[in-house]
């Protein structure tokens, strides 16, 4: 067998599995309004109170616990930044635009840094290459990169206030940085050779309406600090919060795949292999992967199923292949194990 076969066979598709998950669930890529608007207005009610709680708790417990309620509630109303870069146009009408007023423009990550990034995470010639925006094989990088990721998605608030308030309004004044600010700090990507491809049409015209919101915010921000009306110690707490919410979303796509793959074309079974879901009965992944992001294997296979639909959508396709199938293969149990597995591999491509 010469090294094309065999580089044929490897990729080979699981075409009973890819056919029996288009199949089974036809009926449920429609979303549902009411679970949509009744969720984001809980999660960011909930994040808002907890952080107002966060800020006048008489002690530190309180502050504490308030503090983390604060980051999951916010962090799940964050998330919908996902759906938000699967829903179909016409459907959800108005809830990008309430989500950017009430979540996106405060917490500096308006829906444009992920509309027109994500998608291409899901092309079938990019995932997994040079050219996917969200993909690094941290599995086959030295060790180091592990933690140094980790930090980069705490620090991520510093990045977003100085792209909002510095980068944006002096970009308007030089076309050369212009071009490097939507090229490269346009995008909540992982792989630093991306370069994000220019908008048009009404993607740029979001674009240009989301980013301006999120400058003024960040520049009146600053201002507010600068001046005492926003007292530093409430600034601390605010950017604190913020970090808690970009970091917990950095070990959540830290195990959402085995990062495994060399920068080779994949086929869609391979892509469904590299990455991961944590099916029931586990609780804790719903609060580090809400959202439907603890089906992420799931999804790319169906990325139109919304996420509220993806459990009954995992139940139909396991009952019917069993526990013996390829769809088995993603599925893992709990957070620590699945950071444990990373860092081994890691470690293990660092000695050779």
């Amino acid at each position: 067998m010469n090294s094309e076969t065999m580089h044929l066979a490897k990729h080979a598709d699981d075409n009973a599995m890819l056919k029996a998950a288009a199949n089974l669930t036809r009926d449920l890529n429609r979303p549902d309004d009411r679970i949509f608007w009744v969720d984001l207005l809980g999660s960011t009610g909930v994040g808002y109170a907890a952080l107002a709680l966060t800020i006048v708790a008489p002690g530190w417990p309180l502050m504490l616990a308030a503090g983390i309620v604060a980051i999951l509630a916010l962090y799940r109303a964050g998330s919908f930044i996902h759906e938000l870069s699967h829903i179909k146009k016409g459907d959800l009408p108005g809830f990008r635009l309430l989500w950017n007023a009430i979540v996106g423009v405060p917490l500096l990550a308006p829906s444009f840094m992920y509309e027109g990034v994500h998608n291409l995470h899901h092309a079938k010639k990019r995932y997994g290459t040079m050219e996917d925006p969200e993909y690094l094989p941290l599995a086959l990088m030295k060790p180091w990169t592990i933690p140094v990721f980790l930090i980069v998605g705490a620090l991520a608030p510093i990045g977003l206030l100085f792209r909002f308030a510095v980068l944006t309004p002096l970009s308007l004044l030089s076309p050369k940085l212009r071009a490097m600010v939507e090229e490269r700090y346009s995008g909540l990507q992982i792989n630093p050779f991306f370069r994000r491809p220019k908008a048009e049409g009404e993607a740029r015209r979001q674009w240009l309406m989301q980013e301006a919101g999120a400058s003024l915010w960040a520049i009146a921000f600053v201002t507010m600090i600068v001046t005492g009306i926003i007292p530093l110690r409430i600034a601390l707490i605010l950017l604190a919060v913020m970090s808690g919410v970009m970091f917990l979303n950095q070990v959540r796509t830290l195990v959402a795949h085995l990062w495994e793959n060399d920068g080779e074309p994949m086929s869609v079974t391979e892509q469904f292999l590299d990455s991961v879901n944590v099916p029931p009965p586990g609780i804790l992944p719903s609060l580090w992967a809400p959202i439907g992001l603890r089906y992420h294997a799931l999804h790319h296979l169906l990325p139109g199923v919304p996420y509220h639909n993806l459990g009954e959508a995992h139940r139909r396709i396991a009952a019917e292949l069993g526990p013996d199938s390829t769809y088995q293969q993603s599925n893992r149990h709990g957070l620590f194990r699945l950071i444990g597995h990373l860092i081994s591999a890691s470690w293990r491509s660092g000695a050779r």
